[in-house]
């Protein structure tokens, strides 16, 4: 639980007491590699902060393509969003990459602690707030920009998620093939 505290407090600063308040709120779950947090279809109760680990967030379209929308990693949460919030059935799957663990919280969680505690309302809307931005700043990067920069852009913002994560999956989130990748890599050096 020193994590969550050390996790919110970059944003707001806690007494020992609110502290106390949260903790009942959130539960650890050691996740396996290749273990499913959710799949599609899904009931989807829960969001999730990564303590460790890589896990993706993805969804399969009709003809069975996979696309992936987000890797997450240490400090970072994740579910199915519109599902989570909208409390519906699950379009995407999130997969552990690596062997991890994880605080889980239900939206009800979520909405008492912001009621009771002004200081999580306010953590909560920073998350999504600046989630927001970096999903706008990835669709503007996918939709105007060529690879290369794509790639570039990847490999300033996460230069720890190049070597963690298989190619095949960092090709897939940049919208390129395995082999334009591997081209990519060898012009970056």
């Amino acid at each position: 639980m020193n994590k969550l505290r050390a996790h919110i407090e970059k944003i707001t600063p806690l007494t020992d007491e609110e502290f106390e308040q949260i903790k009942p709120f959130f539960s650890l779950k050691k996740v396996r590699k290749n273990q499913y947090l959710i799949h599609e279809g899904d009931e989807v109760k829960y969001e999730y902060l990564v303590l460790s680990g890589i896990y993706k967030v993805f969804y399969v379209d009709q003809q069975g393509k996979e696309y992936i929308v987000q890797f997450a990693q240490e400090n970072w949460w994740m579910s199915d969003y519109r599902a989570f919030f909208k409390q519906t059935n699950a379009s995407m799957f999130i997969e552990c990459l690596e062997e991890g663990e994880v605080l889980y919280s239900t939206l009800q969680s979520r909405e008492k602690l912001s009621t009771d505690l002004h200081k999580m309302e306010h953590f909560f809307r920073v998350k999504l707030t600046n989630g927001y931005l970096a999903l706008q700043d990835r669709i503007k990067l996918l939709l105007s920009s060529t690879p290369q920069q794509r790639y570039e852009e990847f490999s300033k913002l996460y230069p720890d998620l190049l070597q963690r994560i298989p190619k095949k999956y960092i090709a897939e989130f940049l919208g390129v093939s395995r082999e334009t990748l591997s081209r990519l890599y060898s012009n970056s050096k």
